[in-house]
């Protein structure tokens, strides 16, 4: 689902002005604090830094300072002053103006965008601020509709642990059933599609247009790369998706809300969705816009196949009671399965307990209703993989 935090799509292009509610409709507390939009900034700035992208880590930082002195950007995050972190406001900011960034309507800061054909210079991380700010100011309209929907990434590198997954339980020679939740656009649906490579070790389709390269940070285990000899290609027979505000890849409209939240300065990043969207818009993949619980509630267990439920970083979206729903289906569904109708679900999530909770990534497997095992972790864009320690990050 998304990404820093995940959440739903811009569908269309923005128009009119964004409600003064702020996100998720809630009313602005009583006494709102640019202090507090400026805190939010500067942690997603941190963020961003740790996360292997300069370029927004120094264009939030003067985000806050522009909010404390009163500048466009405030003017732009008016009536967000009570958003949480998990809104994730200062993303919604930076995928709005990207969005102009890659559609011709911000050519002074294009210069500063490698995604746009510009280039950082981390010895002038500060270069791009003044165009940013002037893109803000002359844009607003737009960057205020933009706010109103919360950022969603497809990332594909996450599908590395999808299939490292499912190399681990698949019974040999046995179809995939894939049914993903919160799958966005639904890319990780066409991870049979996508190559894997880590040195010398390879799998998927050797001309995939979607190569996710160094997949581990050191070689695969002996495991994985034993799996992977056994089971060279993988067959998904059966591909499935639900969000509650699903992406069309193949529409203009739906392209750009995935390219414009991929941060402009990870050229690796860029080229996998570019790639995934050119597998989309061969087949599209089907998401449907419903519920996790309501979806699940229609899948079955069946013969001669292994059904999976995966999903991404996206547990926390879910309500308290509706994910208690979900955790009732999969119990359904794992006490139905047998060897004949296997079963099994594969979650890659924030490690919610021990050492590190919150902050590591890990890959959890559980097949049929037998316990789960922490297999590996990976950073929230899925690249690269190691096996999972316990211990502190």
């Amino acid at each position: 689902m998304t990404d820093e935090p995940p959440g739903g799509p811009p569908v269309g292009p923005p128009v009119g002005p964004a409600p003064a509610a702020g996100p998720a409709g809630r009313e602005p507390s009583r006494r709102p604090s640019r202090a507090r939009t400026a805190e939010l900034a500067g942690r997603q700035a941190a963020a961003c830094d740790r996360l292997g992208s300069p370029l927004y880590g120094a264009l939030l930082r003067r985000v806050a300072e522009d909010v404390t002195a009163g500048g466009p950007c405030a003017e732009a995050l008016a009536g967000y002053e009570d958003a949480s972190d998990a809104d994730a406001v200062p993303l919604r900011l930076l995928g709005g103006v990207h969005a102009l960034v890659l559609t011709g309507r911000a050519p002074g800061l294009a210069k500063h965008y490698p995604s746009a054909g510009g280039s950082f210079d981390p010895l002038r991380p500060d270069a791009g601020w003044p165009a940013f700010r002037t893109t803000v100011k002359d844009q607003l309209p737009w960057v205020r509709d933009w706010l109103t929907r919360p950022p969603q990434t497809n990332e594909v590198g996450r599908a590395v642990l999808l299939v490292t997954g499912l190399l681990r339980v698949l019974p040999a020679g046995l179809p995939v059933r894939l049914f993903e939740l919160g799958a966005s656009a639904g890319l990780n649906l066409l991870a049979d599609r996508f190559r894997y490579t880590a040195g010398p070790f390879g799998h998927g389709p050797d001309h995939s247009p979607v190569v996710l390269r160094n997949a581990w940070q050191d070689a695969p285990p002996d495991w994985l790369r034993q799996a992977a000899a056994a089971t060279p290609v993988l067959t998904f027979a059966e591909r499935h998706g639900c969000d509650l505000r699903p992406i069309d890849p193949a529409s203009p409209e739906g392209a750009l809300a995935l390219r414009a939240y991929v941060w402009p300065d990870q050229p690796g990043r860029t080229a996998r969705l570019a790639g995934a969207l050119a597998l989309a818009t061969e087949r599209p993949p089907e998401v449907r816009p419903i519920g996790a619980a309501a979806f699940l509630r229609e899948v079955t267990v069946q013969a001669g196949a292994l059904t999976v439920v995966w999903h991404s970083i996206m547990r926390q979206y879910v309500p308290e009671d509706e994910w208690a729903d979900v955790e009732q289906e999969l119990t359904r569904l794992a006490e139905a399965s047998s060897p004949q109708a296997p079963f099994a679900y594969l979650a890659f999530e924030p490690l919610r307990s021990g050492t590190g909770a919150g902050h590591r990534f890990v890959l959890t497997v559980r097949a049929g209703a037998g316990e789960p095992e922490v297999l590996s972790e990976a950073p929230p864009h899925g690249l690269p993989a190691r096996p999972f320690e316990e211990g502190p990050e």
